[in-house]
Formats: structure tokens, sequence, C-alpha cells
């Protein structure tokens, strides 16, 4: 081989490109070399920042100012529900004007003081627990929009996951809302004698979703506040205790009428029925009449759930009463007239037809008599 083609191939192995001359993937490759490379990517990140801490600055002030707004009417939200509370529970001005049922009565004659502040608080807590969920939950959302979450199918997610539960859980809410609502309204508390038409009972315990009561023979109720159509509530405001009494038809009605008022104002001084007897009771008049008797109604406003204990009391008082007056019950039944009558007749037997010895049938029952020669 000659010279110059050796020459020549030497020229083209130096010439082709080497493996190892390309741009290599070692990260340590990309750190700069130099002085001019430090300088450049130095300006670079500086240039970076001085184009981003504007945005950080403004994002962190968007979402301090967010959150400070949400806790200050937060704050001033429920400093607006605790004065409205503390007026609820206040009495009326005019409940000192009530004398000795100033206080067990207030709101007209409903309502008591103690049950008036159960209510209150039961309201007072719904209310600022719903007022923090909204604002607490809205200033979320918007704190997130600050950093730059979609929001998009957050609340898509949100929408779909609120259906499934309304249409899975739609009793749950019935209920709730129906508890709500029921407190609000201050339907009944614990304490009271209720009707619920399912169950009647005395209420042990007001949920939102349950109600608990005890009923008349020990047992216990838990009813769901949505199932619940109608309520008769026994122990709110006032009862009344009826009373028929019965008296001979011959007595002197007005005398009567004296005698049960006197019976019934004695009753109404002494102790405990002073406080249970609300009012002066009253004779509304006859209730019905009878050959032997004329039945007056009684009737007296008392404390909630006490009728049939005044009821009871204010009998046996009038029994007293009408012994000590003499006045009857009813009047006493007529001798009754015998008259002798036959023993057959008394007997309940038809008469014979062979009474009468001139009839046909005592005729035909002679026996034929006998004549002579035969």
């Amino acid at each position: 081989m000659s010279s110059s083609g050796a020459f020549g191939l030497l020229a083209d192995a130096s010439s082709s490109p080497s493996p190892s001359s390309g741009p290599s993937d070692d990260p340590l490759s990309k750190l700069p070399t130099s002085p001019a490379e430090a300088a450049e990517a130095t300006r670079q990140a500086a240039g970076w920042l001085s184009n981003s801490w504007q945005g950080w600055l403004e994002n962190g002030l968007r979402i301090m100012l967010i959150v400070v707004l949400a806790l200050v009417l937060r704050a001033v939200l429920q400093k607006l529900i605790s004065k409205f509370i503390a007026r609820m529970v206040r009495p009326p001005e005019s409940e000192a004007e009530l004398g000795r049922l100033g206080g067990l009565l207030a709101n007209s004659g409903v309502v008591n003081t103690e049950r008036r502040q159960q209510r209150s608080a039961a309201i007072g807590s719904v209310l600022r627990s719903v007022t923090s969920f909204t604002i607490l939950g809205t200033a979320g959302l918007m704190v997130l929009s600050a950093l730059g979450v979609n929001l998009a199918p957050l609340l898509a997610s949100a929408g779909v996951a609120g259906v499934a539960i309304g249409f899975g859980a739609r009793n749950l809410v019935t209920d709730f809302l129906s508890g709500v609502f029921m407190i609000m309204e201050d339907q009944y508390g614990v304490g009271d004698e209720i009707d619920t038409g399912v169950a009647t009972g005395t209420v042990l315990e007001v949920g939102l979703r349950v109600t608990k009561l005890r009923g008349a023979n020990g047992e216990i109720w838990y009813i769901r506040n949505g199932e619940v159509k109608r309520i008769a509530n026994m122990s709110q405001g006032w009862a009344t205790a009826s009373v028929d009494v019965q008296v001979g038809y011959k007595e002197d009605l007005l005398r009567v009428e004296e005698l049960i008022k006197e019976t019934a104002a004695q009753l109404a001084k002494e102790t405990p029925y002073d406080e249970l007897i609300w009012g002066q009771v009253k004779v509304l008049g006859v209730e019905s009449v009878a050959f032997d008797s004329v039945v007056l109604r009684v009737e007296a406003r008392t404390s909630p759930g006490k009728a049939l204990l005044v009821a009871r009391t204010l009998r046996q008082r009038l029994k007293a009463a009408f012994d000590e007056a003499g006045v009857k019950l009813k009047e006493d039944a007529p001798a009754a007239v015998t008259v002798a009558a036959p023993a057959a007749e008394a007997a309940g037997a038809a008469p014979s037809a062979l009474a009468d010895p001139g009839s046909p049938a005592s005729q035909i029952a002679k026996p034929i008599p006998v004549q002579p020669g035969e």
C-alpha cells in the first residue's frame, strides 16, 4: 500500500464521527463548566424569580385576605346568633304581671322559661354549625382556586356525590330536616307527654333524627322524626280536669253549685293544689238528666300533666262534702206494689176450657150415663 493511501485512510477515520463525540445524557454535563456559563445560569434564575415573585406575593395576599375575611364574617355571624338566642331566652316584660304563674308561664301562657332556654340552645347550635360549614367551605374553595387548582372536576364530583346521597339517603335527610323544624318550632321537649300517632309516652330524648319515648308500660319507643305526621302534646301550656258530678233529681241545683264552688275553692288553697290549679273552678251546667239523677259538668284548668290528679282529688272532696250536706247522688226507687194472683196464673199457665161446666168441652168430657137393664 502506498503512503498516499495510508494517509487517506487516516484522514477518513479522523473525520468520521465517533460514538463518544455526541451529546451526553449525564446530568453533570448540564452543569456550567465555565464562568461564562455560570453567569448565564445565574442571570436566568434571577430573571425567573423576578418574574414569579409578584405572582407568589399576590396569591399569598389573596389567600390571607380570604381566610381573614372568612374568620371575621364567621365571628360576626356567630355574635349575631348569640344575641338573637339571648333575646329569645329573655322573658317578656309582661311576665312579672302574671303573679304566681309568672315563673311557670311565658310566651302567652304556652312555653315556660326552662323550655325556652332548651329550645334556644338547640336552635343556636344548629345555626352556628350551618354558618361555620357554609363560610369555611366557601373560603376553602376560594383558596384552592387561588392556588390554581381546577375546581370544575371537584364541583362536578361533588354534584354527582350529592345526587347519589340524595337518592340513597333521602329518608335520612327527611328525618334531619323534620328534627330541625321540630326543635325550632318547639313542638315538644324532654319530659313532655306526647302522642305521635304510632306511640304515646314521655319524651326521654329529642334528636335531629330520632325521638325516644317511654311508654305507659315502661317500653322505649324510637321514632324517626320523618315518620311523625302529627303530634299531640299533653304537657305544653295547661291541661283541663273535667269532673261529672251526679246528684239526685229532686236536689236544689243552685245549692249544689254553691257547694261545689266552695269545696273547689277550699281545695285550691291547700298545698300542693294551690300551684296545680290555675284559676277558678267552673261549673258549666247540667250535662245530662235522668229519671232519678242529674249530672253537672265541672272543669278546672291545671298545670300540664296534673289533670287526672286534680280530678281524682276533687271527686273525693265533693263526695265528702255531699255526705256532710246530705245531698243524695240518686233518688230512692219507689216501693213495688204486688197483687196476689191465682196459682195457675202466677205459674203462668193458660186457663182451662173445663173450668166452665156449661162449655161444650166440659159437656163432652162428662161420662156417658149407664141405662138400666144393660
